[in-house]
């Protein structure tokens, strides 16, 4: 019954819009210089957190995101559908069209397909298969298969993007044979991706926070990163946090029932998930299989990246990272690894050409859930950016920061938290609130800290948002249900939080990266000692 009155409910509040639009329809020539009414308001941060919510709730992304959209198109719309409709849809700055037609945002979907179809390749070859029978026999222990994830995480450091479905599927077959839950495989990869390329000078990341420095802000982009880097601490200090929770074999909130229950032998704890087909394994398949088109598709990515930042055209290779374009770079890269990929198989002759080709549709299909998501997070992301979400939070640390400097590299660690967390976007947020810091410390140690406390901030949250590209990935990479691991890894994710949150306040007192980083430091151990002790290990190693 309570169902049918929310439907009845629904139903009624639609057929009032149509009334009410129908009644004062909408001039769409007439709309140049349009402001929503409820433009950089409080309001303007309902959307997102309407659909962080409902996701939370209902554990169902798909409709989460939508309605989140949908809620975002009415407020810029004051409720007129059909003004909100054209909004959804087809508005230049945040409709699904438009984003879908953005050239960026197509590399990524491309570079995701050519992902899929490179592993769909390495798991038909064979090498998946014999890489997890070399890790049986080299890594004894969970322990050791966590800690295996940890480094190959930290090892590809190019992008988050290319790191999450990497990792993902190399060591899924080890994890699993050790009953390391996907949640948790999906918590190592989502804190080795992008924690790990914003304190990575060669990356995407890198490039995205130079070119996010104004061009009159008078200091160098790239070396004002590469001093951010002691003072990131949520990066370095979730590093730290990954290795004491595997070492320590130490599990809490939500993640701890998803082990337990692994370690029984349910790797997925709510049961249903079924992600890989029942394929017969080529058992002619060798590691080598596996770990030569991966150390291709790195190579090939970089070149590709630094091709489009003009290396080839005589710029250096630092300044060509600086100017690349991650997206169409890693096309590139993805290109060149699965080109490279069919003539290896070919020769190796472990596929033949029929079943190089069958992988192709199979590895689309593999990415079809993260492509959809993606586009409705990005749909969701260009709403919130019509209703000026950013600069409403913008403007609450421009009008606070003067009256407590010191305390500021702190507060901007929160707002940025804030803000990637309800938007999804961490180049989205340092790129609107970088200026904004440069504006109240122009030059000095100040100002290289509360970057940082930004840089670090924007990862957080990415970190914790269930709309973040970045988490969504990481859901795929670990073939993991996105609900399960959000829900896991959030607790993990604000407990680094807090503990950044007393480093900046030490950091804006002492200026000094060495001693805020050992306090830092110091309190994350003492805080997961403590927590060891309130809830104890696992009882296998």
């Amino acid at each position: 019954m309570k169902k049918k009155a929310v439907i009845i409910v629904i139903l009624a509040v639609v057929v009032a819009l149509i009334i009410g639009t129908l009644a004062r329809p909408v001039d769409m020539g007439a709309l140049d210089g349009y402001v929503s009414p409820f433009y950089a308001t409080p309001l303007s941060l309902l959307p997102p957190v309407i659909a962080i919510v409902l996701a939370l709730i209902t554990k169902e992304v798909y409709s989460s995101l939508f309605v989140g959209i949908v809620a975002g198109a009415l407020l810029y719309s004051n409720f007129n559908v059909e003004l909100g409709l054209n909004t959804m849809l087809f508005n230049e700055e945040g409709g699904m069209i438009f984003k879908l037609a953005d050239s960026w945002n197509v590399g990524i979907l491309v570079f995701l397909v050519l992902l899929g179809i490179l592993v769909a390749l390495m798991n038909k070859a064979g090498g998946s298969a014999a890489f997890g029978r070399w890790a049986v026999k080299h890594i004894k222990t969970r322990v050791g298969a966590q800690l295996a994830t940890i480094v190959l995480g930290i090892l590809i450091f190019v992008d988050d993007y290319f790191n999450c479905l990497t990792v993902g599927s190399v060591m899924r077959p080890v994890t699993d044979t050790h009953k390391v839950s996907r949640s948790k495989l999906s918590y190592l990869i989502d804190a080795t991706a992008a924690p790990v390329c914003i304190i990575a000078p060669i990356s995407s990341w890198a490039a995205a926070v130079t070119s996010s420095v104004p061009d009159d802000a008078g200091i160098n982009g790239f070396v004002t990163f590469l001093r951010t880097i002691p003072y990131n601490f949520y990066a370095l200090l979730t590093i730290l946090m990954m290795v004491v929770l595997v070492v320590r074999r130490i599990d809490y909130g939500p993640m701890r029932k998803h082990e337990l229950n692994a370690i029984a032998g349910d790797l997925f704890t709510t049961g249903q998930e079924k992600f890989t087909d029942d394929d017969a394994v080529n058992q002619n398949g060798r590691v080598a299989d596996l770990i030569i088109p991966v150390l291709v598709l790195i190579a090939a990515c970089i070149m590709g990246m630094v091709y489009t930042g003009g290396f080839f055209s005589g710029e250096g290779f630092v300044t060509a990272f600086a100017n690349a374009d991650a997206s169409v770079g890693l096309v590139i890269g993805g290109i060149i690894a699965v080109i490279f990929a069919f003539f290896y198989y070919l020769l190796r002759g472990v596929l033949t050409f029929k079943e190089f080709t069958a992988c192709i549709p199979e590895g689309f299909k593999a990415m079809l859930a993260p492509i959809l998501i993606l586009t409705l997070a990005w749909t969701l992301s260009g709403m919130t950016g019509l209703l000026g979400a950013k600069y409403f939070v913008a403007n609450l640390v421009a009008g606070s920061a003067a009256a407590v400097q010191i305390l500021l590299p702190a507060i901007i660690f929160l707002v940025a938290l804030g803000l990637a967390f309800a938007t999804g976007t961490s180049w989205g947020t340092f790129g609107i609130l970088i200026p904004i810091v440069l504006g109240v410390f122009p030059e000095g140690e100040m100002m290289v800290i509360s970057i940082a406390a930004c840089l670090a901030g924007a990862v957080c949250g990415d970190h914790c948002s269930p709309i973040s590209d970045t988490t969504i990935m990481a859901s795929a990479g670990g073939q993991c249900n996105h609900i399960n691991h959000v829900s896991t890894q959030l607790p993990y994710a604000l407990t680094c939080a807090a503990v950044c949150f007393v480093a900046y306040i030490f950091a804006g007192l002492t200026k000094n990266p060495a001693v805020s980083l050992v306090i830092g430091a110091a309190l994350m151990i003492v805080v997961l000692l403590v927590i060891e002790k309130k809830t104890g290990r696992e009882k296998v190693a």
